[in-house]
């Protein structure tokens, strides 16, 4: 378990640069002491096994290596991290899950057994699961992973548009999303936030940040191609008919999708993984009504505004079609108190 949770500590600082492939750790141990150590930095670099054995060198031999996805038996862009474990003489693997790549899918694990070596696996396997979640799921669903984070007052309001420093939460709360937009590849808002707050969606604070991809969705491809979130990488998500030919002339990619979860689907053919969803309650609740979003992060301030937007336009419903959240968590964060929660199961085979 201690030896696995330093190789999930080695996969977390490939988080959000990785897809489409998956963020991977490794740790080789010998005689109880760590020998080598690497993680998979971005898609088309060797992967997390090859920067431990290289760290090891001979030290491998005769070690255990622990890592958090299945080892790959395939030629893809590199060679088979199976092949690299087997002829660097180490003698027990284990693995924290599964890779639900049909490529791999338990063929790893298979392949290192019939070389003789010892094979464990599953061991925090729950921990790997959420941190491969984007990947997972743009393996097996062909889109992103979502997650909708917001903000909200105790009697349930957020901040309207173009409040500027009006926010909701604190700043400890802020610093957290802002480490997540590190993390996670690409971050969502709706046309409204765009023409209100102009917003640069940036990991502004983050040492050695990495910005995420924006997303803008945008029926009618009105946002001005001036504000500052556009830059390289950025994503209009408009509809067919729509005129976004200033856009595409500055640069902007431009999906056109009849439904969000074809729009999704778009996302997911450019590689991204995870996205991070920031948008006003109208992008909100419409990825709710579809039953698009899998995980919830929201942060619950200790005010009271009164009259305000609620975090959802959609109506309500009857307490009987609640959607329940699983594995909970609840954290004080400075004065805000942040809940965490999945409304979809993470991929698995």
């Amino acid at each position: 378990m201690r030896f696995m949770a330093l190789a999930l500590a080695q996969a977390a600082r490939g988080l959000g640069r990785t897809a489409p492939n998956p963020p991977v750790g490794c740790v080789l141990v010998r005689e109880g002491e760590v020998v080598g150590s690497g993680f998979h930095p971005a898609a088309g670099e060797p992967h997390a096994e090859v920067f431990a054995l290289r760290e090891a060198g001979e030290a491998a031999r005769g070690a255990t290596a622990y890592v958090t996805l299945e080892p790959c038996r395939h030629h893809g862009r590199t060679p088979p991290c199976m092949d690299a474990l087997i002829a660097a003489g180490v003698r027990r693997v284990v693995v924290a899950a599964l890779d639900p790549n049909p490529q791999v899918a338990g063929q790893g694990v298979a392949g290192l057994r019939a070389a003789g070596l010892e094979v464990v696996v599953g061991v925090r396997e729950t921990g790997a699961l959420r941190q491969q979640a984007g990947f997972r799921s743009l393996i097996t669903r062909g889109r992103p992973w979502v997650v909708a984070k917001y903000a909200m007052t105790l009697d349930g309001k957020v901040a309207a548009p173009g409040e500027g420093g009006g926010a909701v939460s604190s700043g400890a709360a802020r610093e957290r999303v802002m480490a997540w937009r590190n993390e996670l590849d690409a971050i969502a808002v709706g046309s409204g936030t765009v023409a209100l707050d102009n917003p640069a969606m940036t990991t502004r604070g983050v040492p050695g940040g990495r910005d995420p991809r924006p997303v803008v969705f945008d029926r009618q491809a009105r946002s001005d191609v001036q504000a500052r979130l556009w830059r390289q990488g950025a994503v209009l998500v408009t509809t067919p008919d729509a005129n976004a030919s200033a856009h595409e002339a500055a640069g902007v990619t431009v999906l056109r999708a009849e439904t969000l979860p074809d729009a999704l689907t778009a996302l997911g053919s450019l590689g991204v993984s995870s996205l991070l969803l920031e948008g006003g309650p109208t992008l909100l609740s419409a990825f709710l009504e579809d039953g698009l979003v899998d995980e919830v992060r929201a942060f619950i301030a200790p005010k009271l505004l009164g009259a305000g937007l609620s975090p959802l336009m959609a109506p309500a419903r009857p307490m009987p079609a609640a959607q329940p959240l699983r594995d909970v968590t609840v954290e004080a964060l400075g004065p805000d108190v942040l809940v965490t929660g999945l409304l979809s199961e993470i991929p698995r085979l």
